[in-house]
């Protein structure tokens, strides 16, 4: 992992003013918030986002002509033209508003059953999520097609060499994610989408754990998908989005049908309409959409240099820390990877561990984190998942091992 070693420019303490959660007290203890992988604390000025929408234009968009929703409607749209300029979609119009990332990656995987035929081959890695593997088993259960695994080795980082063995004129589509959740590795995505084009082979990236620290540019990867969610990003939950290529979108069936997805009905055809709102069936999560834009707004006000130079040097520290405690292993030690750290300690279930440190006010992520097939691999039920943020400090980083040695010497 690359530290930066100029002065910091995260004001952490201003920030955390912006974030009322963090000011509570948990069992009598101050609040320590360590499960950012699984969802990402709201800054107020998020939430007076939200507030504002319900108080002053809550209306249905596209389809009125008052006042409201014509208001509700800019402001929606104006966030995806946000979520485009983030990420640098070409077109605002390849922004398509989702649930959240599993949404975003049913649709494309829906799309795919009926490009796909028996013979033909997909390819995932062993470090997804499950959200990135079941959709595409289902579809290889209707279609005929064949789910192949890329390996992954002791560090938790895929095997790239086996990639290449794995990829031929039959795969179709290479699905896996940008940053693992549960050990925080940063996969070589650009290197993997060179190759995959190179068969012919499209390419989805589940962004979901790289988009808080990672500032995606989706035409410089040259991506054909990418997905992401709005919650582990400073935002609501219920909102994701989904980046396609023009071209790909255009080629895939609608994954819902209902209102707003059409162009015309009659009882003998229907038309669809045309990019993004295609694949945007019914009434969709109006203010989360909004808020989505303005929790992107918030977090490049800071900047994500600065974000993921603070963030490198959190997980630095708190991993020198917790190795200087008998019996942890870590699980996930990539040369690239996020604030994420895995770890068990000999003879103690992570559960447990859990438990107790939860007791002292201290939030932490224990079980197989969605990734079982992880947990498989190295033969464990599970790990103590602890993940950090911009708001988080190295005091509370040290609270947190203190927490970990009192569960170690309760348990042990």
């Amino acid at each position: 992992m690359s530290i930066a070693t100029e002065k910091l420019a995260v004001d952490v303490e201003k920030i955390r003013k912006d974030f009322p959660i963090l000011q509570r007290e948990v069992n009598g203890y101050p609040l320590v918030y360590f499960d950012n992988a699984a969802t990402s604390q709201t800054p107020q000025q998020v939430m007076d986002v939200i507030v504002d929408y319900y108080s002053n234009y809550n209306a249905n968009i596209h389809r009125g002509v008052h006042s409201l929703s014509q208001e509700a409607t800019d402001k929606y749209e104006a966030a995806r033209k946000t979520i485009q300029k983030h990420f640098n979609a070409e077109k605002s119009y390849e922004i398509i508003l989702t649930s959240g990332t599993t949404h975003g990656i049913n649709l494309v995987a829906s799309g795919f059953a009926s490009l796909l035929k028996e013979g033909d081959e997909i390819l995932v890695s062993a470090l997804e999520h499950h959200s990135n593997i079941v959709p595409w088993q289902m579809i290889c259960e209707k279609s005929g097609a064949k789910l192949k695994v890329i390996p992954m080795n002791e560090d938790g980082e895929i095997v790239y060499s086996e990639f290449e063995n794995l990829l031929t004129e039959k795969t179709q589509i290479v699905f896996l994610n940008h940053v693992s959740n549960a050990l925080g590795t940063v996969n070589p995505i650009k290197k993997i989408i060179d190759k995959a084009h190179s068969k012919g082979a499209a390419v989805l990236i589940d962004g979901a754990q790289a988009a808080p620290h990672i500032k995606a540019d989706v035409q410089e990867l040259d991506v054909d998908f990418y997905v992401a969610s709005a919650h582990k990003m400073c935002g609501p939950t219920g909102v994701g989005m989904l980046y396609g290529k023009e071209e790909w979108l255009k080629k895939l069936p609608p994954y819902q049908g209902g209102g707003e997805m059409i162009a015309t009905v009659t009882f003998e055809k229907t038309t669809y309409a045309d990019l993004p709102h295609k694949f945007e069936a019914g009434t969709p999560n109006i203010c989360g959409g909004i808020a989505f834009g303005a929790a992107l707004d918030y977090m490049n006000a800071i900047g994500f240099d600065e974000i993921a130079a603070y963030e490198q040097e959190l997980l630095k520290y708190a991993t020198e820390e917790l190795l200087k405690i008998e019996g942890v292993k870590l699980y996930g030690i990539a040369k690239e990877k996020t604030s994420v750290i895995s770890f068990n300690i000999e003879g103690l279930h992570p559960y447990d561990i859990g438990t107790i440190v939860d007791k002292l006010g201290i939030a932490v992520r224990t079980g197989h984190h969605c990734a079982q097939p992880i947990m498989d691999f190295y033969k464990i039920p599970g790990t103590v998942r602890a993940s950090f943020s911009f708001y988080n400090t190295k005091a509370e980083i040290d609270s947190f091992i203190e927490a970990v040695k009192k569960a170690k010497m309760m348990l042990s």
